[in-house]
């Protein structure tokens, strides 16, 4: 036990397996839970929320293998505490509003904010209903959103003690003695920083003449088990329509998390697009480059993405980037550890042809011009490569990553 207190708002997905991340890794001796709202009859149902999962299992085989038995035990209902595998799991039921948690009588310095619905960096910690800042006020030193952050005015700038980061990418970005919100992006967007950084390394941004992406994303909490009238106003209906018998096209904000951890991505253009199927998790991304080639002779081929990807694998100390040969499905990297992106190498793909390009439509094009060249037609070796990239959106990829952002940012609280 390493010692410190974590505070967590919200006990939805990522939340609950935080938890289990922590109470495996003993890097705090207390855990703050807030949920705001009565649970079940009492104590024992969150107790039990906690330690039973439908995708991973059970907590204690989590920790400790196969034939562990229960880790949850003194549980006071008055207190609102448990212990479990030793570590004390304290369960607070008062108030949704960031600003009323008593952080500050729990002696809660550092808070992950997982609710999802306070990620605005701007807005005020007397908010109408919260905000991200009541954290803040309520006594914490810094919060981390297990999210991307929203600003809802889209005049507004990114404040300057607020900071996106996704490890391995842009660590150091973080400033401990400016920043004190932090967020995490997205699991989709820490798949894809892991996978378009190599490629940028070695090509360079003025070598990617465009880039797209689709996520197949697994079902999250926010979707509906039946079909059920949209609310009010609502614009999106096919978020309303059953998750088990479709596959729903939606929306990601990967594309612009990105730019905030990669800022060379701003001079490329770039697509995100996400369709969610209906498994509890494991998600894919297939990511789609066009790279001016400047060979004729050797184009760009499978083999050499492959190795670039490779070799990214064998300076990424934390295992963050993983390089698999094997023919995988979704259910095999559930629960993968560390990994944000596992690369599916035998589905590299590449194709290199030459893209004739007619500079009479340039802005600015002259006959004198035409005349010196001798030719207005022009052709340019282009070489589209798509790579796939595995994740587990949950546990094995996200939680983890987020896990150790929390334990980064806590050494250095003061």
């Amino acid at each position: 036990m390493k010692g410190g207190k974590l505070g967590i708002n919200g006990l939805g997905r990522i939340a609950k397996l935080s938890i289990w991340q922590h109470v495996g890794r003993k890097n705090f001796y207390e855990i703050v839970v807030n949920i705001g709202r009565s649970v079940g009859t009492g104590l024992e149902d969150v107790a039990g929320f906690i330690e039973k999962d439908s995708t991973y299992g059970t907590l204690h085989n989590y920790v400790h293998g196969y034939n562990a038995s229960r880790v949850i035990d003194n549980l006071d209902e008055k207190a609102g505490s448990m212990m479990i595998d030793g570590v004390r799991v304290t369960i607070l039921r008062d108030t949704r509003n960031p600003k009323d948690i008593a952080w500050k009588s729990h002696g809660v310095d550092l808070v992950l904010e997982s609710t999802g619905q306070f990620t605005d960096p701007t807005s005020p910690p007397d908010a109408p209903g919260g905000a991200l800042r009541g954290h803040l006020a309520a006594g914490a030193q810094k919060v981390i959103v297990s999210a991307p952050f929203k600003i809802r005015d889209k005049a507004s700038p990114m404040p300057e003690d607020a900071v996106t980061t996704v490890l391995g990418i842009n660590d150091s970005d973080f400033d401990p003695a400016k920043h004190k919100l932090v967020s995490n992006a997205s699991c989709t967007t820490n798949c894809l920083a892991h996978m378009i950084k190599p490629l940028l390394d070695f090509f360079g941004s003025q070598s990617i003449l465009t880039a797209s992406m689709a996520t197949v994303h697994a079902v999250t909490g926010s979707q509906l088990v039946l079909d059920r009238a949209p609310k009010a106003g609502a614009v999106d209906l096919r978020r309303n329509r059953s998750v088990f018998n479709n596959i729903i096209l939606t929306t990601t904000g990967a594309a612009k998390a990105l730019a905030l951890v990669i800022p060379e991505m701003k001079k490329i253009g770039f697509i995100a697009e996400s369709v969610r199927i209906p498994t509890s998790t494991g998600s894919l991304i297939i990511l789609v480059f066009d790279i001016q080639d400047d060979s004729y002779t050797e184009p760009i081929n499978r083999n050499l993405i492959n190795q670039i990807y490779k070799d990214a694998t064998g300076r990424d100390k934390k295992g963050y980037l993983q390089f698999s040969d094997e023919q995988n499905v979704s259910s095999d990297i559930i629960g993968h550890p560390l990994a944000a992106t596992i690369i599916e190498g035998q589905e590299t793909h590449t194709r290199t042809a030459k893209l004739s390009f007619d500079l009479k439509r340039l802005k600015g094009y002259t006959d004198e011009v035409g005349a010196s060249l001798g030719n207005s037609i022009i052709d340019i070796p282009v070489t589209k490569i798509v790579v796939y990239g595995w994740y587990d959106n949950e546990m094995g990829g996200y939680t983890h990553m987020l896990a150790d952002r929390t334990v980064s940012v806590a050494s250095m609280l003061e």
